[in-house]
């Protein structure tokens, strides 16, 4: 044991074989609950956002590097073997990543300003441009690709590549990250400020309000339960929260430095902070 408070108990873990739930307990008697310690997948990285995780459950991550850097390896891929791959390398500045109905990878890049769509082998081919300081990716059933810049514009972008302006919310200091529940997108812009709001942008442009009081609301994405997870990065606060609307954000997750999160298709979750991607057991 570490620390420990009324609220809070911090706790040195030896390493665990498997991804069951950890039984603890405090000199023999047991504490409620259990114990979810995730297992490094990927380190090595330079992640801004959330990883995101194919159909056949391979994981993408980024090494997006400074601004204008041309690194060796942008994006990376985990097979479900825990292979690690050299996937892209003609992305400068990779940032947001997001897979479109008929399952192809789309990477933001921060740096030109443009959405690129990475074909199996790994090219990148140049899909829209002129899109500010484009960050945050998210798609809609109908193919529609809603991209967050970080300068406060949304776009929505057709099939064919031609944008528009969806809304306008404040800029943000690091990115504008979205995620996509029905008819509404998430969007959290954090700020220097110690209190930002989740933003929900309806499909005609309308801005309202989810959630109040994050510190730096980073990374979010929408559970197999339909609930919104969001990243907050603010020292004190820091960890993952579930959010439903008329109750405060709920800690489901104590953790320092985390900036992303995606689920895959069996509702595994991953959690990532700028050099480490982590695979959660299930609750």
């Amino acid at each position: 044991m570490t620390f420990v408070s009324s609220r809070r108990l911090d706790v040195i873990v030896p390493p665990l074989s498997g991804e069951s739930p950890a039984s603890v307990t405090v000199r023999g008697l047991p504490v409620h609950g259990t114990l979810r310690v995730g297992a490094a997948v990927a380190t090595g990285l330079h992640q801004v956002d959330s990883p995101v995780v194919d159909d056949e459950g391979s994981l993408y991550v980024t090494y997006s590097g400074t601004r204008g850097q041309q690194v060796p390896v942008s994006i990376f891929r985990i097979r479900p073997n825990g292979t690690r791959e050299t996937f892209s390398a003609s992305i400068a500045n990779p940032t947001s990543m997001a897979l479109d109905p008929e399952g192809r990878l789309f990477v933001s890049s921060r740096f030109e300003g443009a959405v690129y769509r990475v074909t199996p082998d790994g090219q990148a081919e140049r899909f829209a441009g002129d899109l500010g300081t484009a960050c945050g990716l998210a798609f809609a059933p109908d193919g529609t690709l809603f991209v967050g810049d970080r300068s406060g514009t949304v776009f929505a972008v057709d099939r064919q590549g031609r944008a528009r302006t969806l809304a306008t919310l404040p800029s943000s200091v690091a990115a504008f990250h979205l995620a996509l529940r029905g008819e509404a997108l998430f969007v959290t812009a954090p700020t220097l400020s110690t209190s930002d709001p989740v933003f929900r942008v309806s499909l005609d442009g309308r801005v309202d309000v989810v959630s109040r009081g994050f510190g730096r609301p980073q990374g979010l994405a929408v559970g197999p339960d339909g609930v919104l997870y969001v990243v907050d990065a603010l020292a004190g606060a820091s960890g993952l929260y579930a959010v439903t609307d008329g109750a405060p954000p709920r800690l489901v997750l104590a953790a320092s430095g985390l900036i992303g999160v995606t689920f895959d298709r069996s509702g595994r979750q991953f959690v990532c902070t700028a050099d480490t991607v982590f695979r959660l057991p299930a609750a």
